[in-house]
């Protein structure tokens, strides 16, 4: 198993560059990241040309966080910002090497969302198709982000199919389809070969892996024995310093 480590909840307090550090030194096989549009791009590509670690994903900006904004991407009538979102993200992607880009619909619902965000989805893969970064879609549960947009993998699965381009694909977050769905096994068997990225934590308190009502064990080996390699997403909120709740990655690695 190879694991990424999510810098928007592990190592946190660091400064980005720093944070990278730290997971190269937890022996971390890639980062991704949330928001980081704070730090200058030469910054991040400096730290992970120096830990030669891959950057696997960030996301588009949520807009407005004071106003309640969590991504702007199927909110009619803001399109123009949408727009502007995609392209500052696929730039920063560019610049520092990223995989993905995690494009957020935000808090919205009903035919002409669904028609926005297919526009902007349509938008984003044309605009990162010649750097070869994949655009990826994440459903939400509805306990962490009522009323946002995308909230199952049915409805991902459909959006994926109308915009019918090769590099949109699916964010799996086990945590998150957990919450919503359930059945991750049969999810992950159905859905495989639309899926882009994997994520996990525990379930229900988005901790470590190493407890809860998923055996991620068992999660891990059926992952790979679908034939998915790529490192796994591990995007949980740590309960005090985040190298003293590794336990798990040795213990998924032994």
């Amino acid at each position: 198993m190879k694991f990424s480590a999510n810098l928007g909840f592990l190592w946190a307090d660091k400064p980005l560059p720093d944070a990278i550090r730290a997971a190269s030194v937890a022996g971390f096989d890639a980062v991704e990241c949330h928001w980081p549009y704070n730090v200058a791009s030469e910054e991040v590509r400096s730290a992970l040309d120096e830990t030669e670690l891959k950057m696997l994903g960030i996301n588009t900006a949520r807009g407005n966080v004071a106003a309640g904004d969590n991504g702007l991407c199927a909110l009619p009538g803001r399109e123009d910002e949408a727009k502007a979102s995609i392209d500052e993200a696929i730039t920063y992607a560019r610049e520092i090497g990223a995989s993905n880009v995690h494009v957020m619909a935000g808090f919205s619902s009903g035919p002409t969302a669904h028609a926005t965000f297919v526009e902007a989805l349509r938008y984003a893969c044309a605009a990162a198709a010649p750097s070869n970064i994949t655009i990826l879609i994440e459903p939400l549960n509805g306990y962490d982000a009522p009323g946002y947009f995308l909230k199952t993998t049915d409805q991902a699965l459909e959006i994926i199919r109308q915009v019918g381009e090769r590099n949109l694909k699916l964010m799996f977050d086990c945590y998150h389809v957990q919450l919503t769905e359930g059945d991750l096994t049969h999810r992950l068997m159905a859905l495989q070969g639309d899926i882009g990225h994997i994520q996990f934590a525990s379930v229900p308190d988005r901790g470590a892996p190493d407890h809860g009502e998923v055996d991620y064990r068992h999660v891990f080996e059926l992952i790979s024995k679908l034939g998915y390699h790529a490192a796994l997403g591990a995007e949980y909120k740590p309960v005090g310093e985040t190298g003293e709740t590794l336990g798990w990655m040795r213990k998924f690695l032994g």
